[in-house]
């Protein structure tokens, strides 16, 4: 048993050791933290991008992953972190970035992006790119956005009260939002209170009934057993794809040569790759356990969908005059979504 204790630790001194001697050996080294934990999308993406990377570089890059609040906590300081360095690559989500970034929070809006198709060509185009021009101009040229991907699949609301298939069905619901103006607009265009709870206090929330419903995608919603809270009632809207922003320090990035730069931007490439299909599988078996659980799910019509979008589009134009760069982004992102719409289309007719 001793002698077992110690080859386990002498293996492991060897890991670290190994993982150090690499790090050292690296022209670059790349501190890429997320807040979250190994059972993520944003984890997946990450190990996705450490290994194409390490590997296409042939060792001159060395990525370090730091998952949970090691480096930093919140959305805010953690941005600052890769302004100033200390932070190399960073993954936000559009809430955890709109108190810097406050145009990213055109991600939030509803019912703009149709499904996985639409959302992931869109996120491939030169809205992207925009968004990556706005960001490096509003830090000084510190801050670079370098892809979207997903983390979590689709919002959707659910609730504990009951079944809702039309915009009617929200009115008067107690929603949990975060505590910021868009999503807060989104439910009172759709009849419900909007009510910001801190994410840790959702479980008892939902228990005491301060809240009665939410805005979530279906792994959150198991992983977070919310249906052991009373959490029952699901309705498929999709109206909004979970965006997750990956964030590097741009003086890092430009410090590189041209061909590691590429490196690193096919090595994004597949992170996005990688956190648009994560959610699709995860999110297979969080559906099956909560209909098992006595969760009920509903899918509204196309006009029932129709109806809700027509129902929050005030939001769209509230964005547009509220928001620092509202109307640029806007129109950034509803051009690239005809442009996936006439792609998919056109492929459809090939295809069909």
């Amino acid at each position: 048993m001793l002698f077992n204790k110690l080859l386990k630790s002498f293996f492991s001194l060897v890991l670290v050791v190994g993982f150090s001697f690499s790090a050292l050996a690296a022209d670059y080294n790349l501190r890429m933290t997320m807040n979250s934990n190994d059972q993520d999308e944003d984890y997946d993406g990450s190990i996705v991008f450490k290994n194409y990377v390490e590997a296409a570089s042939n060792g001159k890059i060395s990525v370090e992953l730091f998952v949970g609040t090691q480096l930093c906590s919140k959305g805010a300081e953690c941005l600052q972190g890769v302004s100033d360095g200390s932070i190399d690559i960073y993954i936000s989500t559009s809430g955890g970035a709109a108190g810097v970034f406050p145009y990213v929070q055109v991600l939030d809006l509803p019912y703009l992006m149709s499904d996985d198709r639409i959302a992931e060509d869109v996120l491939k185009s030169d809205f992207v790119r925009t968004m990556r021009k706005m960001a490096l101009k509003d830090s000084n040229d510190s801050i670079r956005l370098m892809t979207i991907g997903n983390t979590g699949g689709w919002r959707n609301f659910a609730n504990t009260k009951r079944q809702i298939a039309n915009p009617s069905d929200m009115k008067g619901l107690k929603i949990r939002t975060v505590v910021a103006d868009l999503p807060q607009e989104l439910v009172r265009a759709l009849g419900a209170s909007p009510t910001p709870i801190p994410w840790p206090e959702l479980f008892t929330s939902f228990q005491t009934g301060v809240v009665e419903g939410s805005k979530n995608g279906i792994t959150d919603i198991m992983n977070m057993k919310f249906p052991d809270a009373g959490l029952k009632y699901v309705t498929l809207d999709g109206h909004a794809y979970m965006g997750a922003l990956w964030w590097m320090n741009n003086a890092k990035y430009q410090s590189m040569p041209e061909d590691l730069r590429k490196v690193i931007t096919d090595g994004f490439y597949a992170l996005q790759q990688a956190t648009f299909a994560s959610p699709k599988r995860k999110s297979i078996k969080a559906y099956e356990d909560f209909v098992a659980g006595g969760g009920n799910l509903y899918v509204p019509t196309p006009d029932q969908k129709a109806a809700f979008k027509e129902a929050a589009s005030p939001v769209y134009d509230w964005f547009k005059s509220n928001v620092k760069g509202g109307k640029e982004i806007f129109n950034a992102l509803t051009k690239a979504v005809k442009s996936a719409e006439k792609r998919a289309s056109s492929d459809y007719k090939k295809d069909l």
